[in-house]
């Protein structure tokens, strides 16, 4: 049983000091709950992502034990989490000592800040508390009656393709869902399917109608045959579909559970995908608020040497991994620091002076005002490929690094600044996943799947890929191939009851 509580009478005066903070410095933020929690709760929630009544599945109990041992053993300790929901909500940690709770209330607004602004969480679901718990409650129903194994086995393989999902959902304008809707009654009426329209928010209950409506299965056998027919008689997809999960409920031979579950967790993942491409921005924009709020206003002076300990340790980066809390906060203030001084702009960039660019000081302070504007408009990609410079990079020491079967070190590989950029960015397209299309559900004439990668000068991992096609064959029930580029050759993988073959 999860045992967070509100906070005590001290901690709301603290929270409503912070939030004065805030405000004097011009966040805007939703309406602000800290709850608390001893560390086996807040292990818990951490594992289920924030959220206290999510569906059953053993990756959380695997989570909980890593985090408690992390924990135990003195290897990690999480001072706070934040959901995205409105209200906010955030958890603390009771253990924490008074200038931890002031650092986490401060990060929490920030974060809440950016929650509410950044244009790619706009369409997400505030309510996701609720939500979360009828997909617990409906995953539990389905327990009870087709059993743990089954259901569990079954969620395994959806979670296999939840990064096959398309980005380009989550800015859905009306005029776009209505020129969807519009081909979706057009294409129900060429197949004599019933149309209902559904509210489109409620993904998950739209995709399972839209299947329920075109087949009307009895059981699965019979579905197969008519997916079969269906298939044979259509051009489908009518071109490439990056959101594989919403074909898979419209057309895999499912049960009604099944697609229900596909669903559930197709919804999920768009709810945690904005905060999966904004993770330097959003990390970088929570530490820049918590910084400022305790250096120029919450902190005492006995305090000074605990937070810079404390803020240090986050900071602290990787030769494998940029840190995202690091090299968010120090781009943001670089940001705000070229826009009070003027070092932006043609004039600016034509310099070729290079102790007059050095001292470049304009002083026309629009920096406060640019790092708004830009937490409201941009993403990770966006943010890295237009406001990371050579300077910066220099004075961050970003560098490229490779590892030396020889000394059995990671060591620099390069310091241009365009490899670095690039590096960068490759590691953040698709937020870190492959980009893959489903192209065909009639490959070759026989009802399969063909997926195409896009291969952007990475070979695709074999195993976790040959893993990935087994789930997907075992949802769609028939054979699944992927064309890619491997060692320099094209070649396509296919999944059947045979196992994985490669076909040059």
């Amino acid at each position: 049983m999860l045992r967070s509580k509100p906070i005590n009478k001290e901690l709301r005066e603290l929270q409503k000091e912070i939030q004065g903070y805030a405000d004097e410095f011009g966040l805007d933020y939703f309406p602000q709950i800290f709850e608390m929690c001893d560390y086996d709760t807040i292990n818990i929630l951490a594992a289920q992502e924030g959220f206290p009544s999510r569906y059953p599945h053993w990756r959380f109990g695997m989570q909980y034990d890593q985090m408690s041992k992390g924990y135990r053993f003195g290897l990690q300790k999480i001072y706070e989490m934040v959901i995205n929901t409105n209200p906010c909500y955030a958890y603390l940690l009771e253990v924490n000592n008074w200038m931890d709770q002031k650092l986490v209330m401060a990060h929490v607004y920030g974060h809440n800040d950016f929650f509410k602004n950044n244009a790619w969480f706009s369409n997400t679901d505030r309510k996701m508390m609720d939500t979360m718990a009828n997909h617990g409650a409906k995953v539990r129903r389905y327990i009870e009656k087709y059993g743990v194994e089954k259901v569990e086995n079954f969620i395994d393989s959806v979670l296999s393709l939840e990064n096959l999902i398309n980005i380009d959902h989550l800015f859905e304008t009306d005029e776009v869902i209505r020129a969807r809707e519009e081909k979706e009654k057009q294409f129900a009426y060429e197949n004599s399917i019933e149309y209902q329209p559904v509210d489109k928010n409620s993904e998950a209950l739209k995709t399972y109608l839209r299947s329920k409506n075109r087949l009307e299965k009895k059981n699965a056998a019979t579905q197969e045959v008519e997916q079969d027919q269906f298939l044979l008689a259509s051009k489908i997809p009518e071109k490439p579909v990056k959101d594989v999960l919403s074909f898979l409920m419209e057309f895999a031979p499912l049960e009604d559970w099944q697609s229900d579950v596909i669903g559930i967790l197709r919804e999920e993942a768009y709810y945690f995908l904005p905060q999966r491409i904004t993770k330097i921005m959003n990390e970088g924009w929570a530490s820049y608020w918590h910084s400022k709020i305790m250096t120029s206003r919450a902190l005492e002076a006995s305090e000074i040497i605990d937070f810079a300990d404390k803020h240090a340790g986050v900071m602290v980066m990787s030769k494998q991994n940029i840190n995202p809390y690091k090299v968010g906060i120090e781009l943001f203030r670089d940001i705000e620091h070229r826009w009070d001084t003027g070092k932006f702009g043609k004039d600016y960039l034509e310099c070729n002076d290079m102790v007059e660019k050095h001292n470049w000081n304009k002083n026309i302070m629009q920096g406060r005002d640019k790092i708004f504007q830009i937490r409201k408009t941009h993403n990770d990609i966006s943010f890295i490929d237009e406001f990371l410079t050579p300077e910066f990079c220099e004075r961050a020491q970003l560098f490229t690094y490779k590892y030396n079967a020889k000394t059995h070190r990671f060591e620099i590989d390069k310091r241009d600044f365009q490899a670095i950029k690039q590096k960068i960015l490759s590691g953040l397209t698709n937020f870190g996943s492959p980009v893959i299309k489903l192209v065909d559900a009639n490959f070759e004439n026989r009802a399969e799947i063909l997926l195409e990668h896009q291969h952007n000068g990475v070979d695709l991992d074999a195993q976790y890929a040959a893993e990935t096609l087994r789930n997907l064959f075992q949802i769609w029930k028939r054979p699944v191939n992927l064309a890619t580029t491997y060692d320099d050759k094209e070649v396509v993988f296919k999944y059947s009851m045979n196992g994985l073959e490669t076909i040059d």
